[in-house]
């Protein structure tokens, strides 16, 4: 049973259909290849000749080669040996063939599909018939007379007629046979012929390592942009239940500071959505999306926490610092006032101070930003079960060529932050660091 499910089962019937393309594709060049020898034949007709049709047969093959070098050949194959020969998908490689290893290796799994497709084609087109010719000798007269008219004689005796449904059959197990086999081969020489090289499994984890800065980056975006707002309409709304009834003035204020913090960030959400709808790439002026240094006033004015905020050279204009770092220096601040917001303690006599400035150090001009709050009952660290703020600024810092760092001092908790002012100062500083490293 398992013999004949071999044989004739939904695997095996999908590699002869797969052998049966081969066959279709080597049609053109085998045609080709006809024309040559007929040719060199002075005009002798090929069809009729066995000798011939193998000739031809041998120069399509080489024909056949050259096409499989087209860089796009290897993602056909790829497809047609995943849905009809079994491979699993894992052991192919996915794109076109780019390396000359992998043209050559797409050469040859192409010439031997062809092949091994003409091969069983051709059988499947010619044996059936006579197969079942042979089954119907002994049953009908007319056919005998006109088939062994002028064969052997031994195939004219009983013993031999009895015989020959038999071989008919026999005929169609062995084509059957033959195409499994041609399949199986297929199957194994795909992993080895399509397989990715070297540089196929590279250009794979790089792609991999882009999707993952890709997801992380949207991560910290969500986390900065809705993890500040919800911290600071948890603390307006607490505040304001706890003076519902005895201080409204206080309670208009705070549902008017957690109407403009929703707004806000529903427009950063946006901003967020469209980077994920766009595959996390800048827009069209190589920018980032989401709010600059520009947009601190209305971060600073509905963040829940009063910040004494102090700026030296100008960071806010657009001309001065690059868009990119801008808006990773507002995120950066964000996140601060977020960590000021859940573990600092914060009130009137002691608010938050904030100094954003650009000045100059060995020679470069930087960003820094320094955010000074008070201890509360817990430091601003990564909370168990995903807080993972700090860890996000310091991402941002690095990608940028700067560094952050954060920690008591002196009392207080400082957070501080060094950015070059632009992307191309960024890279450089970023190629720097590595170099050293």
């Amino acid at each position: 049973m398992r013999f004949l499910a071999a044989l004739f089962g939904r695997r095996a019937r999908l590699r002869w259909l797969h052998l049966i393309i081969g066959g279709a594709l080597l049609m053109p060049y085998f045609l080709v290849g006809t024309v040559l020898v007929g040719m060199a034949g002075a005009g002798e007709p090929v069809f009729s000749s066995l000798p011939a049709q193998f000739v031809a047969f041998g120069l399509a093959l080489p024909m056949a080669a050259v096409t499989g070098f087209f860089a796009l050949v290897r993602p056909l194959s790829v497809a047609t040996a995943r849905a009809l020969c079994g491979v699993p998908p894992a052991l192919l490689a996915d794109g076109p063939a780019r390396t000359r290893q992998a043209r050559v290796r797409t050469a040859g799994w192409y010439t031997l599909h062809l092949a091994l497709g003409g091969i069983i084609s051709g059988a499947t087109l010619a044996l059936p018939p006579f197969a079942v010719a042979v089954i119907a000798l002994p049953f009908f007269a007319g056919l005998r007379e006109t088939w062994l008219l002028d064969g052997p004689e031994a195939l004219r005796e009983p013993w031999a007629l009895a015989l020959a449904p038999f071989a008919g059959l026999a005929m169609l197990l062995a084509l059957a046979l033959a195409a499994a086999v041609a399949g199986e081969v297929l199957a194994r020489r795909a992993p080895v012929l399509l397989g990715p090289t070297p540089e196929d499994r590279l250009a794979a984890a790089e792609r991999r390592a882009a999707d993952l800065a890709v997801r992380n980056r949207l991560a910290r975006e969500l986390h900065d942009s809705v993890g500040h707002a919800l911290s600071a309409v948890t603390l307006q709304a607490g505040a304001a239940r706890r003076v519902l009834d005895r201080d409204p003035e206080f309670v208009r204020e705070a549902l008017t500071a957690i109407e403009e913090t929703t707004r806000r960030t529903v427009g950063e959400l946006d901003s967020v959505l469209g980077l994920l709808r766009q595959g996390g790439e800048p827009d069209e002026e190589g920018t980032a999306h989401g709010p600059g240094l520009d947009a601190l006033g209305g971060l600073l004015a509905h963040c829940g926490v009063p910040v004494a905020y102090e700026r030296e050279g100008d960071p806010e204009d657009p001309g001065v610092v690059d868009p990119v770092v801008a808006r990773e220096a507002y995120r950066i601040v964000q996140e601060g006032l977020s960590n000021a917001l859940r573990h600092g303690g914060s009130d009137a006599a002691s608010p938050v101070r904030l100094l954003i400035a650009v000045r100059e150090r060995e020679r470069e001009r930087e960003l820094m930003i320094v955010m000074e709050n008070p201890l509360g009952e817990r430091p601003a660290v990564a909370r168990p079960g995903g807080g993972r703020g700090l860890r996000g600024i310091a991402e941002r810092a690095v990608l940028l060529g700067g560094r952050a760092e954060a920690g008591p001092y002196d009392g207080v908790w400082r957070l501080t932050a060094r950015l070059p002012l632009t992307a191309a100062e960024a890279t450089g500083t970023a190629d720097r660091a590595e170099g050293r490293r």
